[in-house]
């Protein structure tokens, strides 16, 4: 880099520039820097001659530059023993989960509830950790103290430092979640039109349950106390908003709270709500049935099974004449379709209904809901479920031969519901012993509604494909949920006190947050076990003191597309302390 000067009649300018080649050849000038005119570089000089603090300020450059790129040379001896207790592998994938976090400005949110409390800790520092640990090396909160030790930057805290800040981030909680999703705008662009709400349970490791840890159906089938937890997602698979509740509870009454403190804290305006048939009460329906002021505020779109729905609009549903294919006036017959031809699409009929559905009596004056009942059949789906019963059918046949059933309550997917008992023959004679059959008119009942899906909704101006597709998409609200129980192992769960189990949870919640929009940033071409995988093991070997950090681990097309979405790099052979500090600090700036 070169001083230069550029002198007019009144005054001069001061710049700092650079010959480079480019990469055909040419040779050309550009500038780095511009230090400013007279006046300016005067100033800066603070009583020097303005050319003589130019040109030091222009070799303090080259010195620095000099120093990042000349190669570094690093001596071993066969006769010298390490030091002991000198770490010497580091952990810097989660600089990338720390890129997000600032960019979420996680810190602030610290600090501002630092601002009204009193403690001495650094809690930016013991969340983030939390974070990290939780996504990289999921364990209990004693054992993410011990993990974060194996990161670049040193815990600044004690262990019972996390246990007084866990009383303090379930206080917050509500403030976390408000905050996390005003900043996440500026950082993705978020479509809060669609809000998708599912509900989930984790166990607890104790015997005893209490006000909150209560006994229930557990979805993992484990007889332990359980916590559930009512998740908010948006229609791009982001976590919007969670709360949790006593896991002997419905989850059918949780989604009003929630669904309230969104809008009021997050101020949405129209907002359609997807949920499961398990989800879509009369109540929720209802509730997200709003008009004000001619204009739907709140509407809904929820499976419905079709074997629940009265038996005119089941015998309607199940019907093989009437059907549409997408962008086409064509009516079918599905007795009439190719199954092998047409594997692959998607035919569908719709109606609307002006009567209640719930097979309940309607209040005298009480106005029923009016719904678009949209019914889809798939060739596709139907050979899937098809699938998944033979299999099941099987299972029952050798739970038969073996002797080995139970007597249990039967669920959709259980085999034993296709497993008969019967004490008297068909001619009503007692047996002397039980007889134990598989029962076909089972099966051959649950072939009748195979391929076949129903979705209602109060939606009048949206299309059945749009009401469809936004309904598929409620598997990555699934996939949060697998993602936390996992990948994020955040169960079982150890800790006692309430707000504790309250903290353990707005951490998994903001973690699952941070990978999300990673995920994201990296355009969702990589699964979660491989970015999780290859953060997990970028490892930073430390040669000697003040020499800085060698990578060990392989650079990969993922581990590209990370430091491309993050913006530095990791990956050079060597990388001075200088430099480390360097990207350090630059991610800690980020608004």
């Amino acid at each position: 880099m070169k001083l230069t000067v550029s002198k007019s009649k009144n005054s001069a300018s001061f710049y700092v520039q650079k010959t480079i080649r480019k990469p055909n050849g040419c040779v050309t000038t550009v500038t780095v820097e511009k230090l400013g005119n007279l006046t300016e570089v005067t100033t800066k000089a603070g009583g020097k001659d303005p050319f003589v603090w130019a040109q030091e300020y222009v070799n303090e450059l080259n010195r620095k530059e000099y120093d990042e790129n000349k190669e570094i040379l690093v001596s071993y001896s066969p006769s010298k023993l390490l030091k002991k207790n000198e770490q010497k592998l580091f952990n810097c994938g989660y600089l990338f989960l720390q890129d997000v976090y600032y960019r979420l400005g996680l810190d602030k949110v610290c600090r501002d509830i630092s601002s009204r409390h009193s403690f001495e800790y650094d809690l930016n520092d013991v969340l983030s950790k939390l974070i990290y640990t939780r996504i990289l090396f999921p364990a209990s909160k004693s054992s993410s103290y011990k993990q974060a030790a194996r990161f670049l930057e040193q815990p600044s805290f004690e262990l019972h430092d996390i246990y007084r800040a866990l009383s303090v981030l379930s206080e917050e909680n509500d403030f976390i979640q408000a905050q996390l999703y005003k900043n996440s705008q500026q950082v993705i662009k978020r479509r809060k039109d669609v809000l998708f709400y599912d509900c989930t349970n984790y166990f607890f490791e104790l015997e005893e349950a209490d006000d909150l840890r209560r006994y229930g159906k557990s979805k993992q089938h484990q007889p332990l106390p359980l916590v559930g937890m009512g998740l908010f997602m948006d229609h791009d698979g982001i976590p919007l908003a969670f709360d949790i509740y006593p896991g002997n509870k419905n989850e059918q009454p949780t989604l009003k709270p929630l669904e309230k403190k969104v809008i009021r804290d997050y101020g949405l305006e129209q907002i359609i709500v997807c949920t499961d048939a398990g989800l879509s009460s009369k109540t929720n329906r209802k509730f997200n049935d709003c008009t004000m002021n001619g204009m739907q505020v709140r509407s809904f779109i929820t499976t419905q099974s079709i074997k629940q729905l009265p038996g005119y609009l089941r015998d309607f549903s199940l019907d093989t004449q009437g059907w549409h294919l997408s962008g086409s006036d064509q009516v079918f017959d599905l007795n009439g379709i190719d199954e092998a031809r047409d594997y692959d699409r998607v035919f569908y009929k719709d109606r609307w209904i002006k009567e209640d559905l719930s097979n309940r009596t309607i209040k005298s004056g009480a106005k029923p809901l009016e719904q678009h009942l949209v019914i889809s059949f798939s060739p596709k789906y139907k050979n899937y479920q098809r699938k998944i019963r033979n299999g099941q059918i099987e299972r029952a046949r050798q739970f038969i031969a073996s002797g080995n059933y139970k007597q249990r309550p039967k669920n959709q997917n259980d085999p034993h519901r296709f497993i008969s008992r019967n004490s008297a023959t068909k001619d009503g004679e007692i047996c002397s012993e039980e007889l134990v059959y598989l029962n076909t008119d089972a099966i051959q009942e649950e072939e009748r509604y195979d391929g076949f899906y129903a979705v209602c909704t109060n939606l009048d101006k949206m299309g059945v494909d749009e009401i469809v597709r936004i309904n598929k998409k409620r598997w990555e609200i699934e996939e949060c949920f697998r993602i936390m129980k996992s990948d994020f192992k955040a169960r079982p769960v150890y800790l006692q006190t309430e707000d504790h189990i309250r903290a353990h949870f707005i951490t998994c919640f903001i973690a699952l947050v941070v990978y999300r929009i990673l995920e994201k940033m990296l355009h969702e071409a990589y699964t979660c076990e491989e970015i999780i995988d290859t953060l997990r093991n970028m490892q930073m070997a430390r040669p000697g003191e003040k020499l800085g950090y060698t990578p060990v681990y392989t650079r990969t097309d993922l581990t590209d597309a990370l430091h491309e979405a993050a913006g530095f790099r990791t990956d050079y052979q060597i990388i001075t302390d200088v430099n480390m500090r360097k990207i350090i600090r630059e991610i800690k700036k980020k608004k």
